[in-house]
C-alpha cells in the first residue's frame, strides 16, 4: 500500500549563532542552539522551548548530516519531545553562504529529516506510534520546518 503524507504542522525554530567545534575524526562539526519558537497546524500549536540544540556534521563542502532535540509547550500546556535527523545538501557555493549565514533561497537546498515526535499527553499518545517527515529551509535566524504525518 502506498503511504500518504498528512501534515501536521508547521515550526519555526529560532536558531543562535553556530558554535564551531572543528574538524574531528567523523567531520567538521559545529553546534546550533535553539533559542524558541512557534509552532502551527492542524494538529500542534504552541512554542518550541529554548534549549534544544542541533548537532552538525559537515560531511563534505556538498553535505550536512543534522542531528537535533528539543521540546514543544503546546497551548493545551502538553509537551512534545523531538528527535530530528536530516541531510542538507547543495551546492558548494550555497552550502558555505548558509553556513556563514546567509540567506539561500529555498529551492537551491535539498533539505529532508525524519523527526521523531514523542509526547506523554494522552491527547498525543498516538505520536509515539507514528512516523514523519519533515521539509525545511534554513534562514539566517530560523529553521522553518514543515512536519508530515506518513500514513
Amino acid at each position: 500500500m502506498r503511504p500518504e503524507l498528512v501534515f501536521v504542522a508547521h515550526l519555526s525554530v529560532t536558531v543562535g549563532e553556530p558554535i564551531d567545534l572543528g574538524e574531528v575524526a567523523d567531520g567538521h562539526r559545529r553546534l546550533v542552539p535553539i533559542l524558541g519558537g512557534t509552532v502551527e497546524g492542524p494538529f500542534l500549536q504552541g512554542r518550541v522551548l529554548p534549549g534544544g540544540a542541533d548537532h552538525q556534521i559537515l560531511r563534505t563542502a556538498t553535505l550536512t548530516e543534522l542531528d537535533a532535540r528539543y521540546e514543544l509547550d503546546t497551548d493545551a500546556g502538553e509537551r512534545v519531545a523531538i528527535h530530528n535527523v536530516g541531510v542538507r545538501s547543495g551546492t558548494e557555493d550555497d552550502i558555505a553562504a548558509l553556513v556563514r549565514g546567509e540567506p539561500v533561497r529555498a529551492d537551491r537546498i535539498y533539505f529532508r529529516s525524519q523527526p521523531r515526535l514523542s509526547s506523554a499527553a494522552s491527547r498525543l499518545r498516538w505520536m509515539n506510534e507514528r512516523m514523519f517527515i519533515g521539509s525545511a529551509q534554513r534562514l539566517p535566524n530560523s529553521v522553518e520546518l514543515d512536519v508530515y504525518q506518513v500514513t
